[in-house]
């Protein structure tokens, strides 16, 4: 739901940019979800219900490591759309007029912070001081952007409107 709020606020800045934002991150949801299906089975190796005592205690943990990193895999590319997914948003918020340009920028220095993480978290996944950096941007420009619809929220969607042509 806050994705769809993300891509109608912004979207008579740029429709097609919107929409690209809109699909980014429902690919990044469901990359998301389907890993999630790794931890479930990493669950269920340690169950003894689901006849998987027939298997060495070896196996089954060796199974569960594989399943655990499946997910770690499917949750690191996920961060490949959702990073991606900051770049319409940040170019869309910059020229909105209705939305402080310093958000768009954020977002934008969010994307490329993102992308750094992803790119260390493939290269160099035992090194995590570099994407100390990039959460605090992440930070600032995410819940900037949250504080600021919260606190102006209304004012925004009616702005929005108006540069819509849409009357309420």
């Amino acid at each position: 739901m806050v994705a769809w709020g993300l891509y109608v606020l912004p979207r008579p800045v740029n429709e097609h940019l919107a929409l690209l934002f809109l699909l980014l991150n429902a690919v990044g949801v469901a990359i998301q979800t389907a890993s999630m299906l790794g931890l479930v089975a990493a669950m269920l190796t340690g169950d003894g219900d689901n006849h998987m005592g027939a298997y060495p205690a070896g196996q089954l943990e060796g199974l569960a490591y594989l399943f655990i990193g499946v997910y770690k895999t499917g949750f690191v590319t996920a961060q490949l759309f959702f990073g991606t997914w900051l770049f319409p948003l940040g170019y869309l918020v910059y020229r909105s007029g209705f939305l402080p340009r310093v958000l768009g920028v954020l977002l934008l220095l969010d994307g490329i912070a993102v992308l750094i993480w992803f790119l260390q978290a493939f290269l160099l996944p035992d090194v995590p001081a570099i994407r100390y950096p990039g959460l605090a941007v992440s930070f600032v420009a995410e819940v900037g952007l949250a504080l600021w619809l919260l606190i102006k929220g209304g004012t925004v969607s009616a702005q929005a409107n108006r540069l819509a042509g849409v009357s309420t």
